[in-house]
């Protein structure tokens, strides 16, 4: 916890909600630099069980614990969890030898391998007959697929951006604990209504039984149901309907099967959306979230269950509806939604959790300069928003560039005309054979994802022109790219073992600055 002599422009903040986003708001509350001086308190039911789809995270999640100072090996098996180097796609693109590709993380071996990456795409683009294809040029596909964790276990001189793999229960557990550790103030009742003064601020919560509670800033961390934002402070809702049609999502896990623990999300596509698996330490995590609009429920269950080989079996299903959107303004009078009671898009790729995180940190350091006024709210709201609608885009292209034609959910899809400028823009720039990179660096393509994650998408589905020309010769070294990967995947270790002995903080401190032992180091060399 920092610690500060200044005084909070607010004593007192209520958060409505205690699911993950609302516990993970207290605690970077706690941790501000007002320390004690600052109260927080979280309000929901007294039988409220933090519950949520199983989660796939993105590296966001590891600057989370770590500014907390919780180590990998206090929080990660209280989590089920495992680690994510990136997400698998597979049944997305009919296109020859684009029928998966992989979408790493990002990391610093990108500095050996993006820019040849990067040179054949170009060339690709321009109808060059070179290889293009994303899952050839990084390591994190390598380290995923032979079932390794991402952290080198010794002295190699290069580390993977990762994510994780959690279970979405155990992780609202986990953080409620450790946010009363802190001095959180947990309020287990009921919110009935809010009652709002003659300025229209919120000054208190009524709970069941007439109680009430008063604070002097209010976040709403109620879900879908946007208690405050939404329903209390009327704010506008805008729908995402339009552009992304699923709306629902069906969880259905499975045992481990004791094989290797590959450090992916595989995302599947289906008839109607697309099912998601990735491992747990425990289980298997596997769903399907799909367009309510082209299937029901129970076809959707039905066909969940044929791919994964439980057409009779008796494993529980859970289904989930998702509104899919956001608020016009993230941020209301004193109030400010944080999770899906701000908005929410669906999480192919794993930015649930990364979403209200940073909404979580921008309001933190928003509140530390101690200016809560107009300029500060219309600044905070004009940033989510811009961010919302790039991760929306990015998500967006993923569906608009598909090449199925088996059902009316892939075709409608591929015909959907509804998009934004930035992504018209985007498309229009990589189909003339255009670099993106301006476009992204300069705001104008949206602030979502960089241009690295656009160009493993566009041309990991194959969206390229016809080959007109031999340039085999302009393209990467290949061999020498796949040399380096090969030797140096061994540097990572085996998933499973990691996780059962996962080294504090300090540990790998010590690792590092031990020889490699029997590692075996690798370099470019010519590329």
């Amino acid at each position: 916890m920092q610690n500060s002599l200044a005084e909070p422009p607010v004593k007192h903040i209520a958060i409505v909600g205690g699911g993950t986003a609302g516990w993970m708001t207290a605690l970077l509350l706690s941790n501000s630099k007002f320390g004690a001086r600052l109260r927080v308190t979280v309000l929901d039911a007294p039988t409220a069980e933090v519950v949520g789809l199983d989660e796939g995270s993105t590296p966001w999640l590891r600057g989370f614990f770590d500014s907390l100072g919780i180590d990998e090996a206090a929080w990660m098996p209280a989590c089920d969890a495992t680690c994510k180097s990136g997400i698998a796609f597979e049944g997305w693109s009919t296109r020859p030898g684009h029928q998966s590709w992989f979408h790493p993380f990002p990391s610093i071996l990108d500095s050996l391998t993006l820019p040849p990456f990067l040179r054949n795409v170009h060339a690709r683009l321009t109808g060059a007959d070179v290889h293009a294809h994303p899952d050839r040029f990084f390591m994190s596909r390598s380290v995923a697929l032979e079932g390794r964790a991402p952290r080198p276990a010794h002295a190699f001189p290069f580390e993977l951006g990762y994510g994780y793999h959690v279970d979405a229960t155990r992780l609202g557990a986990f953080l409620r604990a450790k946010a009363l550790e802190r001095g959180v103030v947990h309020v287990a009742r009921p919110m009935h209504s809010a009652t709002r003064d003659e300025r229209g601020d919120i000054c208190s919560l009524e709970l069941d039984g007439g109680d009430r509670l008063a604070a002097d800033f209010f976040v709403d961390c109620s879900g879908f149901a946007s208690l405050l934002l939404g329903k209390a402070l009327e704010t506008p809702y805008l729908s995402f309907s339009t552009m992304l049609f699923n709306d629902a999502a069906i969880e259905m896990p499975t045992p481990d099967d004791d094989g290797p623990l590959m450090s992916q999300t595989v995302s599947t596509g289906m008839k109607h959306g697309w099912a998601w698996r990735f491992p747990l330490t425990s289980r298997n995590s596997n769903g399907y979230v799909y367009s309510g609009a082209h299937v029901s429920a129970d076809a959707a269950e039905t066909e969940l269950r044929t791919h994964l080989g439980l057409l009779g079996a008796d494993v529980p299903a859970r289904h989930h509806r998702m509104r899919v959107g956001r608020h016009a303004r993230h941020w209301s009078r004193n109030c400010v939604a944080i999770g899906a009671s701000q908005g929410f898009i669906e999480p192919l790729q794993g930015t649930v959790l990364q979403s209200a995180q940073r909404a979580a940190a921008s309001f933190v350091d928003v509140l530390e300069r101690g200016d809560l006024g107009d300029a500060a709210r219309a600044a905070f709201n004009d940033g989510l928003n811009a961010r919302m609608d790039g991760e929306r885009d990015y998500i967006v292209a993923h569906y608009k560039t598909n090449t199925r034609t088996d059902t009316d959910y892939w075709r409608a899809n591929a015909a959907n005309s509804v998009l934004s400028e930035p992504l018209q823009l985007l498309l229009r720039t990589w189909l003339s054979s255009q670099p993106i990179e301006p476009g992204i660096e300069g705001g104008a393509f949206g602030t979502g994802y960089a241009a690295s994650s656009w160009y493993c998408l566009l041309a990991g589905v194959g969206l390229f022109p016809q080959v007109r020309r031999d340039a085999s010769a302009a393209g990467a070294d290949l061999a020498g790219i796949d040399n380096f990967i090969q030797r140096s995947t061994p540097n990572f270790p085996d998933h499973r073992a990691w996780l059962r002995d996962i080294p504090s903080h300090a540990e790998r401190i010590d690792l590092r600055r031990q020889p490699a032992d029997g590692g075996r180091r690798a370099t470019l060399g010519a590329l």
